[in-house]
C-alpha cells in the first residue's frame, strides 16, 4: 500500500525532533557527568518523544488540510462534503484532485454537447418553418389566385384546387407526423401488441407501394421464397409504417431499373431481423449518425422535390425504440443501402 505523504513528512519531523533532542540530552548527560541516567530510560524517553511528536504533527497536518479541502468540497457542486467525513483526510488529497478532474472532463463535455444541441435546435427550428413555409404559401398563391376572379375559369380553378389541397394534404402530413414523434418520445403512445405474419405484412406492403415503384421502374422482392409464415410480436399498424417509410424511402433514392430486396433472418434466440437493401445512391458516411433526426436530409433539394414530410426517418426509430428493439443502416456511396429492425419472434407452442 502507498504510505500517505502525512506520515512520511510527520516520520521525518519528529525522527528529526527526536534525534535533536537526543543530542541535546547527550550534552547534559556528559556536561553534568554528577547526573547518571540507565540507557534504558534514555531509549525510553526517546521513544516517547518521537511518538508523541508524530502524533501531533500528523493530527495538526490532518485537521489543516481537512479545514482547506472540506472548502473545496463545498465549493464544488459535483462533490458532496458528506462524504468526504467518511473517508481518511490524508489520503484525500488525491482523490479530491483525480475528481475535480473528473469535474472539469464532465462540464466540458456537457457544454460540447449543448453547444451540439443548439446548433440542432437551430437548425431543426429552420427545416420546421422551411417545411410548413413552403407548402403554405403554395396553398396561399392558388387561393389568392382564386379569389383574385381564376376561380371563374372552371378549367384553372379546378387544376388550382387540386394543387392547393396537395399543399394541405402535405400539411396535415407534417402535423400528423410531429404529433406522432412527440406521443413516442413522451411515451404516449400506447403499442398494440400481438401476434402477425411479417411475411404476409411485407407483401401487403409491397402490394400498396406497387404504383409508386412503377413510376420510377424500381422492383421490390423478397431475397428468396418464403414458404412458411414468420409470426412476429408487435403493433401491427406500426410496423407497417415502418416498413411503408422504409420501402418509400428506397423507391425515391433507389436507383431507376434497380431493385429493392427484403429479407427475414434469424438474429437471436428469440429475434428475427428484416433487412432491407437497395442498390440506389447510397448514403456518404458523415450523413449516417443524423439519419434519423427529425427534418435531417441527405440532399436538400432532392429530398423536397420527393415530397413527404422529412419525419419518416425519425418515425421508424421511434417505433422501433418504442418495441424495445433496434434498428441499425449500413451504406455505400454510389452502391446502396441496407435499414434493418429486429422484432420479437413468437415462440412455439
Amino acid at each position: 500500500m502507498k504510505i500517505k505523504k502525512t506520515y512520511t513528512f510527520a516520520f521525518w519531523s519528529s525522527f528529526y525532533i527526536t534525534f535533536f533532542t537526543s543530542i541535546i540530552l547527550f550534552i547534559l548527560t556528559y556536561s553534568f557527568s554528577n547526573i547518571l541516567i540507565k540507557p534504558t530510560y534514555i531509549l525510553f524517553y526517546l521513544v516517547v518523544v518521537f511518538v508523541f511528536t508524530f502524533l501531533i504533527i500528523q493530527y495538526r497536518l490532518e485537521k489543516f488540510i481537512f479545514q482547506r479541502i472540506k472548502k473545496i468540497y463545498n465549493s464544488v457542486s459535483l462533490l458532496d462534503s458528506s462524504d468526504f467525513n467518511k473517508t481518511p483526510i490524508t489520503s484525500d488529497v488525491e482523490t479530491l484532485s483525480k475528481e475535480v478532474q473528473k469535474f472539469a472532463e464532465l462540464k466540458q463535455q456537457q457544454i460540447r454537447s449543448l453547444t451540439l444541441r443548439e446548433g440542432y435546435r437551430r437548425e431543426f427550428l429552420g427545416n420546421i418553418s422551411h417545411e410548413l413555409k413552403t407548402p403554405l404559401f403554395t396553398v396561399q398563391g392558388y387561393l389568392l389566385t382564386l379569389a383574385d376572379g381564376a376561380i371563374n375559369d372552371k378549367k384553372i380553378s379546378q387544376k388550382y384546387l387540386e394543387r392547393a389541397n396537395k399543399g394541405v394534404d402535405r400539411l396535415i402530413e407534417i402535423v400528423r407526423d410531429l404529433d406522432l414523434i412527440s406521443k413516442l418520445e413522451s411515451a404516449d403512445l400506447d403499442l398494440n401488441k400481438q401476434s402477425f405474419n411479417i411475411i404476409e405484412l411485407i407483401q401487403n406492403v409491397f402490394d400498396l407501394l406497387e404504383m409508386k415503384a412503377k413510376k420510377r421502374n424500381i422492383s421490390l422482392f423478397f431475397d428468396k421464397h418464403y414458404e412458411y409464415p414468420i409470426m412476429v410480436i408487435g403493433d401491427i399498424k406500426r410496423i407497417e409504417q415502418v416498413l411503408t417509410n422504409l420501402l418509400v424511402n428506397s423507391i425515391k433514392y433507389g436507383k431507376i431499373n434497380g431493385v429493392t430486396l427484403v429479407s427475414v433472418e434469424h438474429f437471436k434466440k428469440d429475434k428475427i431481423i428484416v433487412k432491407i437493401t437497395d442498390n440506389g445512391e447510397g448514403i456518404k458516411k458523415e450523413h449516417r449518425a443524423r439519419l434519423f433526426e427529425r427534418f435531417y436530409r441527405v440532399d436538400q433539394s432532392r429530398s423536397r422535390e420527393q415530397g413527404g414530410s422529412g419525419l419518416g426517418l425519425s418515425i421508424v426509430k421511434h417505433i422501433i425504440e418504442a418495441h424495445n428493439e433496434q434498428i441499425f443502416v449500413k451504406s455505400k456511396f454510389k452502391k446502396g443501402s441496407e435499414f434493418s429492425f429486429t422484432l420479437e419472434k413468437l415462440e412455439k407452442i
